[in-house]
């Protein structure tokens, strides 16, 4: 048994991908560049920054959205291809159909049964308490619900990792409070998760570790409490302190 649970910690410590030399250039323009990083199995990665740092840019590098004009993403022992991972956007993209159809079309996608379909697009709508708008539009839903959705269709997939770029920025207190129980809650099932966010508050209630990015490179990485209340850098010492700086600075 002891053994056992070795393995299990060991195998949630080593990286579920790693990003080597990552780099991305557009219009002539390095925007990103030298990034090496490793996300680590089954932990809550908080990317934070400045407006412009390539926060943004890098999760949609590291989930293959956009390729790399340097560098790589590799992946270590996730299952191949998209459905390994999931990515919610600051602002949600609802498919022009229902609540619950925007949940089976996820589904379908993924090769599940109409059964199948049918019973964890419920179980997804109960996660994220939107039942009785089962049949509404998803259009219709509030900001706050759609973000819900968005957040609940991502994880109706079951993936390995999920990506989150500022899900809560716009949201009302209550409504952040849910999308955080939704993202929390995978977490304890095993979701490993990487999140943009400018919110130190939040970064201390989601986060385990902590990516500071400045002008496109990574500034500091580390435990979050070490980034969040002692921070080595330059750059995350006067973030940290509410002072702005441009990309050129440090």
């Amino acid at each position: 048994m002891r053994d056992t649970v070795m393995e299990s910690a060991q195998d949630c410590a080593a990286p579920i991908l790693t990003a080597r030399d990552l780099g991305f250039a557009a219009s002539g323009q390095v925007l990103l560049q030298g990034v090496d990083l490793e996300i680590a199995r089954g932990r809550r990665t908080l990317v934070m920054g400045a407006n412009g740092a390539g926060k943004s840019l890098l999760l949609r590098l590291l989930h293959g959205l956009l390729p790399p004009s340097s560098g790589a993403v590799l992946w270590q022992g996730a299952r191949p291809g998209r459905t390994a991972q999931a990515m919610v956007f600051q602002r949600p993209v609802m498919l022009r159909r229902s609540v619950l159809a925007n949940l089976r079309f996820a589904l379908r996608v993924q090769g599940l049964g109409w059964r199948a379909r049918a019973a964890r697009a419920q179980e997804a709508l109960e996660m994220a308490h939107l039942t009785d708008k089962a049949r509404q539009p998803a259009r219709l839903l509030s900001g706050g619900e759609q973000q819900r959705l968005a957040v609940a269709r991502a994880l109706v997939c079951d993936p390995e990792i999920l990506f989150l770029d500022e899900p809560t920025s716009s949201l009302d207190p209550a409504s952040t409070q849910m999308i955080e129980d939704l993202v929390n809650a995978a977490h304890v099932r095993g979701v490993t998760v990487v999140m943009v966010t400018h919110d130190r508050g939040q970064a201390r209630r989601m986060g385990d570790e902590v990516i500071f990015l400045h002008a496109g490179r990574v500034a500091e990485t580390g435990p979050r409490d070490q980034v969040l209340d002692a921070p080595r850098s330059d750059a995350a010492k006067a973030w940290m302190a509410g002072r702005l700086y441009t990309r050129t600075d440090f």
